[in-house]
């Protein structure tokens, strides 16, 4: 397994970190664990969750992925992983946060709640990497710096990131830890596929200018890229075929993931993965490591049978040839998720 530096700081990790937030909703306790393990095994020592977790966020379900997580760590060396977790951002836009009655912000209140809520299900007394989890560009960037700033102190966590923001937001954060002589971000974790290129636009220099890593979510495209969408398909269990029938939010997300350009541009990939001898989501994964921003690519699963195509990526580089290929694409379909 490759390993990265996260930022500058003195953490290294795993370039494959799995991801948790199916567990406890899609993932039983039992099938999480063994999820867990089997990572574990195959030299995956970073594992990211958040206090909103499972997805889709419901008040009843808060807090669930973390305790789950907490239970499997008790069975582990706690030094051997790198745990990662993250408090909400704001409730008044449009995603609700599902802990603190929905009425969660990014101020130095909720982020001493959550980090506190969050050591206790996860039954440490340290988080590796605490991220926030989605911004407040109208917000108090001060008092959150400050505030992160003082967990680093006590401890209670090590290293600091992001997600889910923008260049402004990730260099207004910057700047501000810089004037003020606190922790900063080291990481920001923002979707990043090879259906979803746009961090490339901006923040990928932000990233390498001020060096600050990506650890991209949804590298699959949210199960896209594996092909199970296409030629019409809507397979029982899966993310998008749920939140298809959910609507609202939910239905608005799974249509910028699953719509003609996607699954135009997914077929196109499956032939390239085809050509090289892969699977799909061998190739997706590998596709997504494969930047000098990435420290680290965050998979997840709901079964332990999707492990393999993942693990399969662990040590693989794409020559160039098929990452001239895959670039193509992008080039033909230009921003097929908007």
């Amino acid at each position: 397994m490759q390993h990265h530096r996260l930022g500058r700081s003195a953490i290294y990790v795993s370039k494959i970190c799995m991801g948790t937030m199916t567990f406890g909703s899609q993932a039983d306790e039992a099938m999480a664990h063994r999820i867990l393990d089997q990572s574990l095994e195959a030299g995956i020592n970073f594992f990211d969750t958040a206090e909103n977790y499972p997805v889709p966020p419901k008040e009843e379900w808060a807090g669930t992925c973390e305790e789950i997580v907490g239970r499997w760590m008790k069975t582990k060396r706690r030094d051997e992983l790198i745990i990662a977790t993250k408090v909400c951002g704001p409730s008044h836009g449009w995603i609700k946060g599902s802990q603190r009655a929905g009425m969660t912000a990014l101020d130095r209140h909720n982020i001493v709640r959550a980090v506190e809520g969050s050591l206790t299900r996860l039954q440490t007394d340290y988080i590796d990497l605490y991220q926030t989890h989605w911004p407040d560009h109208d917000g108090p960037y001060e008092e959150v710096a400050r505030a992160l700033d003082d967990l680093v102190l006590a401890g209670k966590v090590r290293v600091l990131g992001c997600s889910n923001e923008t260049a402004w937001g990730l260099m207004k954060s910057l700047g501000v830890s810089a004037a003020e002589g606190l922790a900063r971000y080291e990481t920001i974790q923002n979707n990043f596929s090879m259906n979803n290129r746009r961090f490339e636009d901006a923040l990928s220099q932000v990233c390498l200018q001020e060096g600050v890593s990506l650890i991209p979510y949804s590298p699959l495209g949210g199960g896209v890229l594996s092909g199970k969408y296409n030629d019409g398909g809507l397979p029982d269990g899966a993310r998008f075929s749920g939140y298809l029938k959910i609507g609202g939010r939910q239905a608005a997300m799974a249509k910028r993931f699953v719509n003609d350009k996607t699954l135009a541009s997914t077929e196109r990939f499956m032939a390239i993965a085809a050509e090289a001898g892969m699977a799909p989501v061998t190739l997706a994964t590998a596709w997504s490591k494969q930047h000098k921003f990435v420290a680290s690519t965050i998979v997840g699963v709901t079964h332990e049978n999707q492990l393999a195509d993942i693990f399969a990526a662990s040590d693989l580089t794409l020559s160039d040839e098929v990452m001239k290929a895959i670039d193509a694409v992008t080039k033909d379909i230009l921003y097929p998720m908007g």
